[in-house]
């Protein structure tokens, strides 16, 4: 068997930014090149094309049916063995549509299970790690040590880690609103490298 099919993995990438002219749009894209050059099976979803109703209207207890969209964002989401989550950071944290879509996927018995012996429930999703590519106005040191990194915690520790998912790493693009040309090229120049070199175990 060569290396190259040793090594292939299979990635999942959501980009959540809805608008197809944005940064994270490109930064999708480049890292999506990026992976299918160094043999790795890719599937790239971008949320704002998908067809469903963000809002958990009746919470975990609920009955909301899931729509077709969704489904198959669950099934990519298991055959997945690396997640990369591309998005802004907006009013310190990720974008709606992103988090409609969090609380849409990751339900109880998909992501993670509780027990009646155990204030933690099962993590359903071990095995697979993430990467997070977030873009941000406000210069990324300014986010860590005043803000606290408020975004990237939920993320990584409430969300992925909570299910299971990890290592996550994580790469912080800012601030994007001043960013020269050549800025925003080396940013895709690293989404492509980023790519090239995942997953991140």
């Amino acid at each position: 068997m060569r290396k190259a099919d040793v090594m292939s993995r299979r990635i999942l990438i959501i980009n959540g930014h809805s608008a197809d002219t944005s940064l994270c749009h490109a930064l999708a894209h480049r890292y999506e090149e990026g992976a299918q050059t160094a043999g790795h099976e890719v599937r790239l979803v971008n949320l704002g094309l998908l067809a469903f109703d963000p809002v958990l209207r009746q919470g975990f207890s609920g009955t909301q049916s899931l729509e077709p969209d969704l489904q198959a964002l669950q099934t990519s989401i298991l055959w997945a063995q690396h997640l990369v989550l591309v998005y802004p950071t907006w009013w310190g944290g990720m974008p709606a549509l992103l988090k409609g879509m969090i609380d849409r996927t990751f339900l109880p018995g998909f992501a993670f299970k509780y027990r009646s012996d155990s204030p933690f429930p099962e993590q359903l999703l071990k095995g697979r790690s993430a990467e997070l590519l977030v873009t941000m106005d406000t210069p990324p040191w300014y986010y860590r040590w005043i803000y606290g990194n408020p975004g990237h915690w939920q993320m990584k520790r409430t969300i992925l880690e909570f299910t299971g998912i990890r290592p996550v790493r994580i790469h912080s693009l800012g601030p994007v609103r001043s960013a020269s040309d050549g800025k925003r090229q080396q940013w895709l120049a690293l989404a492509h490298r980023l790519g090239k070199q995942a997953p991140v175990r």
